[in-house]
């Protein structure tokens, strides 16, 4: 008697669709690295455009001839015998210089006091003062930023300057001044040409 015959019946399973790539995982983990690259690079560029504090000189020459006419006007100051003290009054909202001179010395009717940041010449700020009753000279003003300012003290027409370190807030000591005293800031001394480049015809 012949062996009973089985019928298997085999089933076709179809597999499933596919997913798009950006439902894994992966792909975006690779990508998150160039990107933070970019973001990165987008944020200096604009933190270098935003902040350009003009460190580097680009004319040596120029430069120098005005540092050459800083130091006589350093060297006028001490020729009038000035002295000075310069201070914020009313919770930092007035600026007051006490200014004297040799006898003989005429002083001006306004004064400029300039702070300059000792690395930013972006946050530079320049005050103009009066002449008081008094004789001081004061005007508005809000104490710059916190920082070791470099405040320099000059009359309108440029004629001397005196100048120091000074922190420039409300509750400072006095910054206290004397004419022909070397006065620090980015700029206190001639500056030479590069070796090997010759002095521009005039």
């Amino acid at each position: 008697m012949p062996a009973p015959v089985h019928h298997l019946h085999t089933m076709t399973t179809t597999p499933p669709p596919a997913r798009p790539w950006y439902h894994y995982r992966a792909p975006w983990l690779l990508m998150l690295g160039p990107s933070a690259v970019v973001v990165a690079g987008v944020i200096t560029i604009w933190l270098a455009v935003k902040s350009d504090d003009g460190l580097v000189v680009e004319d040596y020459y120029k430069e120098g001839k005005a540092i050459n006419r800083v130091l006589r006007r350093e060297e006028a100051a001490a020729a009038m015998g000035l002295t000075g003290v310069v201070r914020f009054e009313a919770a930092g909202h007035l600026l007051r210089v006490g200014l004297r001179a040799a006898p003989g010395a005429e002083l001006p009717q306004s004064l400029e006091v300039l702070f300059s940041h000792p690395t930013r010449a972006g946050l530079d700020q320049t005050v103009r003062l009066q002449r008081a009753p008094d004789g001081d000279y004061v005007g508005a003003a809000t104490p710059p930023g916190e920082a070791s300012w470099h405040v320099l003290v000059q009359d309108a027409a440029g004629e001397w300057r005196m100048g120091g370190r000074w922190p420039a807030q409300a509750g400072s000591a006095p910054l206290q001044l004397v004419g022909g005293a070397a006065v620090t800031g980015p700029v206190r001394e001639p500056i030479g040409l590069p070796p090997g480049v010759p002095p521009p015809s005039r």
